[in-house]
């Protein structure tokens, strides 16, 4: 949610902080709802004003045995029109609505751009593994494993699901065991077990709705499954009032994600790169606006750091205006590179949301010294998608006769196995 305030302060920034997002100006429309939102609430205080007035003049005339009618007919009016302003105060509050609608305003480091064309690389880390074979995607392995079941998960449950069994589902376990053992030993992650289950408000507040129900998955309870545990790491402090001195809250949960995956149809058909179902470990910080950029360089280094224990060669990117999440100010996009695709892609986008989110929720601090609340700053990162994390071991792993090596991090986690055949 935006700052009022600021729209009305610096409308010309605002609206060129939309234009880098591909809007139009909006900052005219928002005044004109704002002036006319403040204009009925100055009216309805001068109209109970009036009407406790009167209340007086009618005691007054009865207890004096005058005529009252006049007075009383006036008060009628002025309580049909406090009755009026009430019930357009309880419909649906438009100037709140179209802030709602509009994205964060872009940090001003982020490059402007229309789509992923104009990201930028900040650094590649590590080298791409060198093959004397031509190496496999994921999922072919996978099958020629016998560990990786897409026909009968589509049996059950349709496309873009998968069953994985015996070492590769332990695989998946055990990197999931070890992000999170990374992430609360060496970082100082508080582990989280959230629900799965979420309540409108909560996807509110993070910015998943209204604009995005598409994307989820709503139950006839009018729950919604989680597309990711950042809504409910993030809702911990919904409308609620933080101790200074507990900034930053740094929380990680490993959780499914249910994604509905509107628009992608023909994306990503083969394999477990896109799916409705899949797992990860997240990364919530909660801190105080001035350490949200230096928190965001945290988080990122926090993902960066599986990769490295992982051995996975990986790049970093600056998402471009066009191509940053909506309630985001600006987003490091961490892409692995996978030989089976001879590409390089997403396992994690570390992001920082400045106070968006945290208006939405009403999650605020108390400076030291200060009767009045700030908002906070949110940040969050993929710690890392769990199911894209062991694609890259497949991938990068593999060996010839389709046996994968298992990285040295993630043995201790297998029992000492050594390799998947």
């Amino acid at each position: 949610m935006h700052d009022i305030k600021f729209i009305r302060e610096n409308p010309a920034a605002f609206d060129e902080a939309m234009k880098k997002r591909g809007l139009p100006p909006q900052a005219d429309a928002i005044l004109k709802l704002d002036k006319e939102k403040r204009q009925l609430q100055t009216e309805l205080q001068e109209l109970q004003s009036k009407r406790n007035q009167l209340a007086k003049e009618i005691g007054q005339a009865k207890a004096k045995g005058g005529d009252a009618t006049a007075v009383m007919a006036e008060a009628k009016t002025v309580n049909e029109r406090i009755a009026f302003i009430e019930t357009k105060a309880t419909e649906e509050d438009e100037l709140a609505k179209l802030l709602a609608s509009l994205p964060n305003i872009p940090a001003d480091d982020v490059p402007v751009g229309k789509d992923e064309i104009a990201n930028v690389e900040k650094r590649k880390v590590g080298n791409k593994p060198a093959f004397s074979f031509k190496p496999k995607e994921h999922f072919e392995l996978g099958e020629k494993l016998g560990l990786m079941d897409f026909e009968r998960a589509a049996k059950m449950s349709g496309s873009r699901f998968v069953a994985l069994k015996g070492q590769l589902a332990r695989l998946e376990r055990a990197i999931a065991n070890f992000m999170l053992d990374v992430h609360t030993k060496k970082f100082g992650f508080t582990e989280v077990s959230p629900p799965f289950l979420v309540k409108a408000s909560a996807l509110f507040g993070t910015g998943q709705l209204p604009k995005f129900e598409a994307d989820l998955f709503k139950t006839t309870t009018d729950h919604y499954l989680i597309p990711t545990s950042e809504v409910t790491l993030c809702n911990l402090v919904a409308d609620e009032i933080v101790n200074e001195n507990e900034l930053p809250l740094r929380f990680t949960a490993y959780t499914p994600c249910f994604r509905s995956e509107a628009g992608s149809a023909g994306k990503d058909t083969r394999g477990m790169i896109r799916q409705h179902q899949f797992t990860k470990v997240e990364l919530v910080s909660i801190t105080h606006p001035d350490k949200s950029d230096e928190e965001q360089e945290y988080i990122t280094s926090c993902a960066e750091e599986i990769l490295k224990q992982l051995g996975l060669h990986y790049r970093v990117i600056i998402l471009c205006t066009g191509d940053m999440g909506f309630g985001m100010r600006r987003t490091y996009d961490i892409e692995v590179w996978l030989p089976g695709q001879d590409t390089y892609r997403e396992i994690s986008s570390c992001s920082v949301a400045g106070d968006f989110q945290a208006r939405r929720m009403k999650a605020r601090f108390r400076p030291k010294e200060s009767k009045n609340t700030q908002f906070v700053h949110t940040l969050n990162g993929s710690g890392l998608a769990v199911g894209r994390t062991m694609i890259a071991v497949m991938e990068n792993y593999q060996q010839e006769d389709g046996s994968i090596l298992i990285p040295e991090a993630l043995q201790p986690y297998m029992d000492g196995l050594t390799v998947i055949k």
